[in-house]
């Protein structure tokens, strides 16, 4: 099997005709079907069927899609790879990520992309959104992960990875531990902790206004590590997204009426050339099963 075989199949699944590959692959319709009859005969079964003019993947050919796409996307890293090193010039893959997301999933996602990309280093820059947009414009960032809220633009492309909802978390024995899900109208009056860096701040803030509910703010910050300590040491409660809780010593409910959910993204600047890891990244984010 030869690597220009499999880019010739990947291109031909893509465009579900010969001719049109071809163009694509930059070679002739006969030697890119001859390439292709030829890894057919190798691996022994058909990896399309010809009904006439139409071309459809086999059974056989769906099922080694994935292994091939993962095949080209390491030859093309460990090239990429090859010739930084000649360069001297090893880049880093560069993420940034928004601030409140959560690292834990997040991390599980980046073991197992390290996992299945050895060669490839990742540099995860943390900031708020804003700075991220101008990062991922000026090209100081190939990727961004974010909440990009009602929408980014033309200038961005973003593909979903999952929904979360806020919830309400607050330290063991608290009286809203009775519960099985939390309103705002359960809220009033109760001190909590005031997360400064949550971009939905305002939106809850808000609801809470035209609910008539009265919080009162005893500690802010925009740390997260801090609002949730805050919240162990009995100061109060705090509105979080469900996958952003990070001590397991925290108890937590739904936040319902009103329900507040987020999207969290992955974003990149649409006809920017990704470089051979960037790309990586992009297909592994999108192939994931992310939680929610």
């Amino acid at each position: 099997m030869e690597m220009f075989q499999i880019r010739y199949m990947l291109a031909a699944s893509r465009a579900l005709n010969f001719t049109r590959a071809a163009a694509e692959c930059n070679v002739s319709q006969p030697a890119l079907t001859k390439a292709i009859k030829a890894l057919e005969n190798e691996l022994g079964a058909p990896l399309f069927h010809r009904e006439g003019k139409r071309l459809r993947i086999s059974g056989f050919g769906q099922s080694i899609l994935p292994h091939l796409r993962q095949i080209l996307s390491e030859a093309e890293i460990t090239q990429t790879l090859a010739e930084n090193y000649r360069l001297l010039d090893k880049v880093p893959l560069r993420l940034g990520v928004m601030s409140t997301v959560g690292h834990v999933r997040l991390s599980r996602f980046l073991a197992r992309f390290q996992k299945d990309h050895e060669g490839v280093e990742v540099s995860v820059i943390e900031a708020p959104i804003s700075e991220l947009k101008q990062k991922l414009e000026e090209g100081e960032i190939d990727l961004a992960v974010l909440n990009p809220l009602e929408g980014l633009g033309d200038n961005f492309h973003v593909h979903d990875l999952y929904r979360e909802r806020y919830i309400v978390i607050f330290p063991p024995g608290h009286r809203l531990g009775r519960l099985n899900a939390v309103k705002l109208a359960d809220l009033s009056g109760e001190p909590y902790v005031d997360r400064l860096a949550c971009e939905l701040r305002e939106m809850v803030m808000e609801a809470c206004e035209s609910r008539e509910v009265e919080l009162y703010a005893r500690f802010r910050s925009e740390r997260e590590d801090w609002v949730q300590a805050m919240v162990l040491a009995r100061i109060g409660f705090a509105f979080m997204p469900e996958y952003a809780v990070t001590l397991p010593e925290l108890m937590q409910r739904p936040l319902v009426e009103p329900e507040v959910t987020r999207t969290i993204s992955m974003a990149h600047v649409p006809g920017r050339k990704f470089s051979p890891a960037a790309a990586a990244m992009m297909r592994a984010a999108q192939s994931y099963d992310w939680p929610g």
